[in-house]
């Protein structure tokens, strides 16, 4: 499967949850590749920081911002893994576009702000200009630095305004505002990983994880 993980509006944490997803997939035994499309290579670096610690399994990692070269790599390495997963930058660029050309789903981070819930219709647009042009483009928004309680009423509205933007679904497994995401992403490692252990963490990565490639 190839997943992308974009938006145009930066700091909604896309390569948090890039880095998290590969290495939760590594350690189920999928054979993973995470490609870096952002020019900032921030995904690169974690993999590297993970390498130069010695941590296994070791995820292979190659960057490609640039649209055209991330196109013709991933296509002609795509039956070599299990799964490809595409973090791409935050802003409309050639290798965004590139990812929703070659992904089977799309997982659009969002913060339960309301400037970060405006810029999905910025994404939806390069949506409907993706399904265009290819078809089974499977679209997700997913809740990212969510408030932390179950009664937030910013994390209700931003649900609520997702629900209004027809070409994505929205997916009930955000990912809470967490020391250990930053931290354990920072090192290259899943927050499964890191002493000690923040079991809510795991268990929303895992649940993510879950209703990405294993829905029932």
């Amino acid at each position: 499967m190839i997943i992308a993980i974009g938006n145009t509006k930066g700091g909604v944490g896309k390569t948090t949850l890039a880095v998290q997803l590969a290495i939760t997939r590594a350690l189920e035994g999928r054979e993973v590749w995470l490609v870096d499309g952002d020019r900032q290579g921030t995904a690169a670096a974690a993999i590297a920081a993970r390498a130069e610690a010695g941590k296994q399994p070791g995820i292979a990692c190659a960057q490609y911002p640039d649209g055209p070269t991330l196109r013709a790599q991933v296509q002609q390495q795509r039956d070599k893994w299990g799964d490809i997963i595409i973090d791409v930058g935050g802003r409309d660029s050639t290798a965004l576009r590139a990812a929703l050309i070659l992904a089977d789903v799309l997982v659009v981070p969002f913060a339960p702000r309301s400037y970060d819930v405006w810029a999905l219709d910025d994404m939806a647009a390069l949506v409907d200009e993706a399904r265009s042009v290819r078809d089974g483009l499977r679209a997700f928004a997913v809740m990212n630095q969510a408030d932390p309680g179950e009664n937030s009423t910013d994390n209700a509205d931003a649900v609520a305004a997702v629900a209004e933007v027809p070409q994505f679904t929205y997916l009930p497994t955000p990912i809470r505002r967490r020391k250990a995401f930053s931290n354990a992403s920072g090192a290259g490692l899943s927050v499964a990983e890191m002493t000690p252990r923040d079991p809510k963490a795991v268990a929303e990565i895992k649940a993510l994880a879950t209703s990405l490639f294993n829905p029932v």
